[in-house]
């Protein structure tokens, strides 16, 4: 079984992002939870400077794709959500997150 990086994210805490995720191939993204803001996720592709990759402003189901191995995070950064909580999960069926 895959293991998965999952966060639940509150207005009181942001600026928090999953644990960096290496994938290859289809992988599935999934942001859930009754809030207002902005939820990003970013790629390395150095373990250091991240890149956001795509932002969300609702709740979705998603499936990215990337052909090499490459370190993904998705979460919230500073002052990027103003109420609620939001709930993460960045994981892949096909191959386990390192």
């Amino acid at each position: 079984m895959a293991e998965l990086a999952t966060k639940t994210i509150s207005t009181a805490v942001t600026d928090n992002f999953t644990d960096a995720a290496t994938l290859e191939g289809y992988f599935n993204l999934s942001i859930s939870g009754t809030f207002t803001g902005t939820v990003t996720v970013q790629r390395t592709y150095d373990g250091t400077n991240w890149h956001d990759v795509d932002d969300f402003n609702a709740p979705t189901e998603s499936v990215g794709f990337d052909p090499e191995y490459r370190q993904y995070r998705v979460g919230v950064k500073a002052g990027g959500l103003s109420s609620g909580s939001v709930t993460v999960r960045l994981g892949t069926e096909d191959r386990e997150i390192h």
